[in-house]
């Protein structure tokens, strides 16, 4: 037997074998006995066919079929022989086969490649840096006392903003009156809402129940016309009938009201403050954090792009749809479309295969592993949180898949450690990038 295996990509491979008839004479012979047993014909019992008539009216298909089992059988032979270490079905590509002669044929199959990365030091990566104002958290202070606040019934709108209105709200047109197949609509407006239209604010002031107001909302929508894009604006008139008053009645931030929210844990505005500010910001830090991930995950990957197997794209590709159907079918927003879906998600199922392959290379080129000791530590930080034995907690990590976690977090220190991470103004790095992707 003599074969030939070309390297056709970094994770495909094709062996040519080559067969003498003499190797496989015996073997062909063997397969063809077997599958005469099985075949039936009008005045001869099963398996009692004469060779000559089963010759005539198949010619050399049975050897044919013969010949593709023992391509598949000395296929395996040499993967095993050489660890070819073929991944997802290898194809049998092309097959040569005449009875009396050699037989050739061709496998391709997939691979795990073997990567040595490059590129995934000293990378300089920007990252906005976002720091809590201290607007973030008086919007946080208001948005508590808000939702602490009480009502009452009210005769007549005041100046400020804190009431809520139940009105009758029907559209009109410019001189007042009903527009056809317009119908009244019942809503509840809260005025202390930013997004109130300002005109509501403005001539619902002085009001009583039973009295009308007017308001004007105004659409602006976006046209092309001749490749110029113009705006056009239209007016809405509406007239509003108060249907009842309530006057919204905001607690006072004192030490009750702060000890009630955080659950005894805090107790004066102080301390409520810089713990809003210390929560918004590990809210931050957690959002840059993903953001490098995602920086360091692309970067590197475009240095050391390659074709991965597709046999994993695949799988990846599958459990990807798999998640998409469930969640549109949930939603019930539209119909599910596969055939959409493997589109918009390929791209993504090729991104997490090639870090995936790229991530087990560095850690294998830098030695980072998880030892006893990383799950010790682990286990020491989590016997107060849990009350369990540190020696169940290391049990219980050997037996889940806290490692590749731990491993993940490891790699991603490592690289991080290992980059030059620069801090810019959130709006510039959102200006550079934006003018980047045109």
């Amino acid at each position: 037997m003599e074969y030939k295996i070309n390297d056709l990509t970094d994770s495909q491979r094709e062996v040519e074998v080559t067969l003498p008839y003499d190797e496989i004479k015996k073997e062909i012979e063997t397969e063809v006995q077997k599958q005469t047993k099985k075949i039936q014909m009008p005045g001869f019992r099963k398996g009692k066919v004469p060779l000559n008539m089963i010759k005539k009216m198949y010619g050399d298909a049975l050897e044919y079929e013969a010949s593709e089992k023992i391509a598949n059988s000395k296929f395996w032979q040499v993967a095993k022989e050489k660890e070819l270490n073929p991944i997802g079905q290898p194809q049998l590509m092309d097959i040569k086969f005449k009875p009396g002669e050699d037989l050739l044929f061709k496998v391709r199959y997939e691979v795990l490649p073997e990567l040595e990365v490059k590129d995934y030091k000293n990378l300089e990566i920007e990252l906005p840096d976002l720091i809590v104002k201290d607007e973030e958290v008086e919007h946080e202070i208001e948005h508590i006392i808000k939702a602490n606040s009480t009502t009452e019934d009210s005769e007549v709108v005041g100046d400020d903003k804190n009431y809520l209105l139940n009105i009758e709200v029907q559209r009109v047109d410019e001189n007042g009156n009903p527009v056809p197949d317009s119908k009244p609509e019942t809503l509840d407006i809260d005025l202390s809402n930013e997004r109130v239209n300002s005109e509501i604010n403005k001539n619902a002031k002085g009001k009583k129940a039973g009295e009308y107001f007017t308001f004007t909302f105004k659409d602006e929508s976006a046209k092309k016309t001749d490749d110029k894009e113009e705006t056009k604006v239209e007016d809405y008139h509406y007239k509003a009938k108060i249907n009842s008053i309530k006057k919204i009645k905001p607690p006072e931030l004192n030490e009750e009201l702060i000890k009630k929210v955080t659950k005894d844990k805090l107790s004066t505005e102080q301390e409520l403050r810089d713990g809003i500010k210390k929560d918004i910001q590990a809210y931050y830090n957690q959002r840059v954090d993903e953001l490098l991930r995602d920086k360091l995950l692309h970067t590197i990957v475009e240095n050391n792009d390659f074709i991965p197997p597709q046999t994993m794209v695949k799988n990846v590709l599958d459990d990807l749809v798999k998640q998409e159907e469930e969640t549109i079918k949930k939603s019930g927003y539209k119909k599910f479309n596969r055939e959409e879906a493997e589109k918009k998600l390929e791209k993504s199922a090729e991104l997490e295969v090639k870090w995936f392959l790229i991530k087990r290379a560095i850690e294998k080129q830098e030695n980072i592993t998880i030892a006893d000791e990383d799950l010790k530590d682990l286990a020491k930080k989590d016997v107060e949180r849990t009350g369990l034995p540190e020696d169940k907690l290391i049990n219980y990590y050997k037996t889940s898949n806290i490692n590749e976690k731990l491993l993940d977090k490891k790699l991603f220190d490592f690289l991080r450690e290992q980059s030059k991470i620069k801090k810019v103004n959130p709006e510039i790095l959102i200006n550079k990038e934006t003018e980047e992707s045109k």
